[in-house]
């Protein structure tokens, strides 16, 4: 029962104090076990610009790919690096190349294109970085006089639609997402853009996350923020299942409820969100954006990045929305300063709702992934890596019977208050320190989202990239790992078999790169209940470690 899993206290001002500090001092204590890396293979070649490749090509098979698997694993990522003698700053800023893996009756073709984002072009015309990113600032043209170069830093910040960071499906379509308004449905026959789409022109928010939640009628999930004169708000999203016309996008989509952030002028970033059967979960994380810096970002001369910063003496805080109805849960659930970018599953159980995902104590992982750590080799990659926060995951169990009426005193999880303070629980044996964490964790979403589960999928990171494929089980905290020297897999997407009868019935797909061999890219096939390889296709390209994916079923 999760009621045993986690410790949830009242937030009286003596309790909350000791236990704080209890908690503080577990963390500090576990990072005992993680060892410290050394001769770390440099991986400046997957963070560097490469060549699309237009047309289907075919792969060459080894092992044996099941004939059941019949769609196109998608991934997204960035691709291009640079523009004449212009060059982005952080992982995040690159131009997006889409990829597509078709993969039918046992065989493999591949074709990857750069999207063709007002962005891309713009910035392809004028061989120049034109439109700015999340942490490089486009710089004003050198064609303009000074006069109007001055001017120019007083215009507000051009949006962009480089989006590069998942594919996503709203009524019925692929889109490829970024965190901006913009958006880009896209044909999977040609992996073209057939359209742009804005957010902005359906409710009214600033943009969305790239990573909705979907419910098994289609209806999907999202989060997005908000600016107006009285500050920031957290909005969320829901799109209807189907469009009612052929040449819909996101018409229906609604703010289901807005939340007001606890400081209007300084609201957290936030990469997702969590969702149970009933629940939207938000994460009130403490890294924080400075609006003022970052609406005067250009004014000042600086990348959008420099607004984002982590203040741990903040707490973390969750948010509770039924989605149904879009009622605020009253009840806060506070949590010691962490970190989350993905999570993981949520679903309610026994008056409880259970909120896994992955964390880290520290808040610095945006700057981490700037270009120039990335591509870092020898002593510096060395010390670069062992001095980062590490992603692990855990669960919290938050009560969703805390009223008036709960007897006090009681050491469960429901307290007559408006605020509970949680203790998590690690997801994981001390084995997991060996592989440096786990990040990128996917589960067999069809099947368990919203539901109670028993395996998570993921990247481990010894390195600053994915560089091992891990099954979690969390039935005994057990792990199963596929890893090979000098190989970098990409997030693992589950497809369940035809004939599936458990929940790890069915394969883990993954790409992994090569950095120290030249055009060595193959896509991973695993059994996902043994994690033993059934195959792989290699593919002669290079390719630059992207972010997101999924795999879209062809029809029969």
């Amino acid at each position: 029962s999760p009621i045993n899993n986690v410790v949830v206290l009242m937030v009286f001002f003596t309790v909350f104090l000791t236990d704080k500090s209890k908690l503080a001092d577990g963390g500090k204590a576990k990072k005992g076990l993680m060892k410290p890396q050394a001769g770390l293979e440099s991986i400046a070649p997957l963070i560097c610009t490469v060549e699309e490749t237009p047309e289907p090509m075919v792969t060459t098979v080894h092992g044996a790919i099941p004939s059941w698997i019949n769609g196109n694993f998608l991934r997204n990522g960035p691709g291009r690096f640079e523009f004449g003698n212009t060059h982005y700053n952080h992982w995040f800023d690159g131009m997006a190349m889409l990829h597509r893996f078709k993969i039918q009756k046992g065989q493999v073709t591949y074709m990857s294109r750069f999207l063709q984002s007002d962005t891309y072009r713009r910035n392809r015309e004028r061989d120049r970085i034109m439109i700015s990113e999340f942490g490089t600032l486009a710089m004003p043209d050198p064609c303009k006089n000074f006069f109007q170069r001055f001017l120019s830093r007083f215009e507000m910040m051009e949006p962009t639609d480089n989006a590069s960071v998942n594919f996503v499906k709203y009524e019925g379509d692929y889109y490829v997402s970024t965190e901006t308004n913009f958006m880009h449905k896209v044909n999977l026959d040609n992996m073209e853009s057939s359209e742009k789409v804005d957010w902005s022109k359906f409710i009214a928010v600033n943009g969305a996350t790239a990573h909705p939640h979907y419910d098994p009628d289609g209806t999907t999930y999202n989060m997005g923020n908000s600016y107006g004169s009285k500050g920031a708000l957290y909005n969320i999203i829901v799109v209807p299942p189907e469009k009612a016309e052929s040449k819909d996008t996101l018409h229906g989509a609604k703010v289901l409820c807005s939340l007001a952030p606890t400081n209007k002028s300084h609201p957290s970033y936030y990469h997702s969100f969590g969702m149970s059967e009933n629940y939207v979960v938000f994460i009130e994380q403490p890294i924080k954006m400075d609006l003022l810096k970052i609406v005067t970002c250009k004014l000042r001369g600086t990348a959008l990045s420099k607004g984002i910063y982590w203040d741990p003496k903040q707490e973390t805080v969750f948010h509770l929305v039924n989605k149904h109805t879009g009622e605020v849960v009253p009840v806060k659930y506070h949590a010691k300063a962490f970190s989350t970018f993905h999570q993981i599953n949520a679903f309610e159980e026994d008056g409880f709702l259970v909120l896994d995902m992955c964390c880290s104590d520290g808040g610095e992982v945006i700057n981490n992934y700037l270009i120039q750590n990335l591509r870092k080799s020898g002593k510096a990659l060395d010390e670069f890596y062992n001095s980062i926060e590490k992603a692990f995951p855990r669960r919290f169990v938050l009560p969703l019977n805390v009223t008036s009426e709960t007897p006090m005193g009681q050491n469960l999880n429901t307290r007559a208050s408006s605020e509970v303070f949680c203790q998590h629980e690690d997801l994981h044996g001390d084995d997991l320190y060996d592989f440096g964490g786990l990040e990128f964790p996917q589960i067999n979403y069809s099947r368990v989202n919203t539901r109670s589960y028993r395996y998570f999928y993921g990247c481990g990171f010894r390195h600053l990239v994915g560089d091992s494929l891990l099954k979690m089980d969390l039935k005994d905290k057990t792990l199963k790992a596929w890893h090979q020297k000098g190989f970098y897999p990409s997030e693992p997407v589950f497809i369940a078999s035809p004939d599936a009868v458990e929940e790890d019935d069915g394969v883990i797909l993954s790409v992994v790169l090569t950095p120290s061999q030249d055009k060595g890219t193959f896509l991973l096939i695993l059994d996902a209940k043994t994690f033993v390889e059934l195959g792989r296709a290699g593919v002669p390209v290079n390719m630059a470690y992207g972010f997101h994916g999924a795999f879209a079923a062809s029809e029969q």
